[in-house]
């Protein structure tokens, strides 16, 4: 009998350590996740609710508020508002009853829902009376320059206007402005009418006749060939990994066969020839001379110097994608190129063969030569604040990644400022900046097959500005399938001022 007791404790014993441990495994390890679940009554109810935080622009601009609803038979208390309407839907997101969040909405969720806030006095936190209260998202983005961004790409004389514009603050790596045509309104998607939702959501995800959609932002959710864009890449490889090359000459001409080619020529744009150094040869933009010189930088270092700017490898199985705080940002792609063949390597040192960038990238490649070298992590928010007004969250900037010693970038930014002065003769960007802006900037005109009909381009220009003291832009600009007449500095080069200049009327700088 003493026996059966004895194991009849320990039985109970184990039992009630059990109960301790799934206790201590609700209240402490599954805590947060129990908190937010969808199947969580009171989140079912936040839902409908509906009060949620303001998010704002930097200077306090409005991009999304809840309203309080007084309409008969609306399932939410509050309906979510979007003052700017399309121009920041591509950032901003939506609050939608039937498709949930997306954006900043998703990405700042567990702030912008209502939520248990620090008790503010004693008898708060004596009888746990603290407020359930959403807190609010300030951003980065500068509403000067959203406007003249959205602006210049959609009012440009292209023929197609589909397109990106991105712009960093290469020192902070805040996103100041980031726009994508088509673009897309988000209070049709927050409607409190589900019907509503469900058609604004259907035209807004129907491809275009450029074959974009709104609610797949260019800037972070497409990639194109970078064209000539990379031969800053190229550069880079020289001056940072092997300065060996650092005076390497292509003898003049217009084209060059390399092996593995079946004897199609790399050619120059529009036939001419070209050569020389690379304080000759980037302004000029020189197809051959650097497919040429990328096959003497070869596969390995090529590789390592992409990566070092953010690129992922085609065949990773694991890409390494930029840490913005948004959802949905894909991967910019180098060519894994093993075995080596030298006509591939060619075409990927000029951004061509299966090279693909997102905006985002390239003006994160202008962002770290503008930098020193480093690039920082780039993000949208600057600051979170409770409904008191006390700082929740601040974003403490930090790198990203080292792409370049110090003096190698010096060395590249150089070759970019000769890309937009006249220097170096027919400089691919000569005439269009003022020389008092100290622009540095690098072109890039990718040929491209349309999924129908004849041959494009994809057009490019990435930059910084001022290229003397410290730089306080960066930006890309891609405009994807232009008649194949089209190029990155007659394209994406007028946008690219046209931002340029309204930084520089909003800052009080030189025109």
């Amino acid at each position: 009998m003493g026996r059966r007791i004895r194991w009849l404790g320990v039985a109970m014993l184990i039992a009630f350590a059990l109960v301790i441990v799934q206790l201590a495994n609700i209240q402490f390890r599954q805590a947060g996740a129990l908190a937010n679940s969808p199947y969580n009554p009171r989140i079912a109810t936040k839902v409908y609710d509906n009060q949620r935080g303001t998010i704002t622009a930097s200077d306090g601009t409005v991009l999304a508020k809840s309203v309080k609803t007084t309409a008969s038979g609306d399932p939410y208390h509050y309906t979510r508002v979007y003052p700017q309407g399309s121009l920041y839907g591509g950032i901003t997101g939506y609050d939608s009853l039937f498709y949930g969040t997306s954006g900043i909405e998703y990405e700042y969720n567990q702030y912008l829902q209502t939520h248990s806030q620090p008790p503010q006095n004693f008898s708060q936190l004596l009888f746990n009376t603290a407020p359930s209260e959403p807190d609010d998202v300030r951003l980065t983005v500068d509403p000067v320059l959203q406007a003249a961004a959205m602006k210049a790409l959609t009012t440009a004389p292209l023929s197609n206007r589909d397109g990106s514009v991105v712009v960093l603050n290469p020192t902070t790596g805040a996103v100041l402005a980031m726009v994508s045509n088509p673009t897309y309104d988000p209070n049709g998607i927050s409607s409190p009418s589900v019907s509503t939702e469900e058609a604004d959501h259907l035209v807004d995800s129907t491809p275009d006749s450029e074959r974009f959609n709104g609610l797949q932002p260019i800037a972070t959710e497409e990639s194109f060939p970078p064209g000539s864009t990379f031969k800053v890449i190229t550069s880079t490889a020289v001056y940072n990994l092997d300065p060996s090359l650092s005076n390497y000459s292509f003898p003049e001409k217009s084209s060059v066969i390399f092996p593995d080619s079946g004897g199609i020529p790399l050619m120059n744009d529009g036939g001419g020839a070209c050569g020389g150094t690379m304080a000759l040869m980037l302004p000029q933009s020189c197809d051959p001379g650097y497919g040429a010189l990328g096959v003497q930088v070869g596969v390995p270092i090529l590789t390592k110097q992409a990566e070092d700017f953010g690129y992922a490898l085609s065949d990773s199985t694991s890409p390494y994608v930029p840490d913005l705080d948004l959802p949905g940002v894909i991967p910019s792609v180098f060519s894994s190129l093993l075995p080596q063949a030298q006509a591939f390597l060619a075409d990927s040192a000029i951004g061509q063969y299966n090279d693909r960038s997102t905006p985002l990238e390239g003006a994160l490649v202008a962002a770290g030569i503008a930098n020193n070298g480093v690039i920082m992590t780039p993000h949208l928010m600057e600051q979170v604040t409770n409904a008191q007004g006390a700082v929740v969250k601040t974003y403490d900037p930090k790198p990203m990644l080292t792409a370049a010693t110090p003096t190698a970038a010096a060395a590249v930014s150089k070759l970019m400022v000769s890309v937009a002065n006249d220097t170096v003769p027919d400089a691919t960007a000569n005439g269009i900046f003022p020389v008092s802006w100290h622009v540095a900037v690098k072109t890039g005109t990718a040929q491209v097959q349309a999924p129908t009909g004849p041959e494009q381009t994809d057009d490019w220009m990435i930059g910084f500005m001022p290229a003397v003291g410290t730089p306080q832009i960066a930006i890309a600009v891609v405009v994807p399938e232009q008649s194949f007449t089209g190029t990155g500095a007659g394209e994406a080069g007028p946008i690219v001022k046209q931002v340029f200049q309204a930084y520089l009327d909003e800052t009080g700088g030189q025109e």
